[in-house]
């Protein structure tokens, strides 16, 4: 097999890439984020292990929906930012 030739990219070309490549992932991570959002919202909706129920007899709710809430957010968010890294060579790949 030969070693595919790659074309020398302009600084132009290199910074569209670049600015490109941030807005994948920065779109992928607002999407699981959001997803994360939805599954935290989900958990207290439908009171799984009781979550709702300990919001409701909190002292500070909003404290406790925050606790709940922002770890599951920046789980997804940054499990959907890795994966779209790790899927960015197939998307460059696929788009040709």
């Amino acid at each position: 097999m030969k070693p595919e030739h790659r074309p020398v990219m302009t600084p132009e070309a290199a910074g569209r890439d670049l600015r490109q490549t941030l807005y994948w992932v920065a779109v992928s991570a607002l999407c699981g984020m959001l997803v994360g959002a939805a599954v935290a919202g989900a958990l207290i909706w439908l009171n799984i292990g009781a979550v709702a129920t300990h919001i409701a007899r909190a002292t500070n709710p909003f404290l406790a929906v925050v606790t709940v809430a922002i770890p599951f957010t920046l789980l997804f968010g940054g499990a959907a930012a890795a994966s779209s890294v790790a899927l960015l060579r197939y998307r460059r790949k696929f788009t040709r």
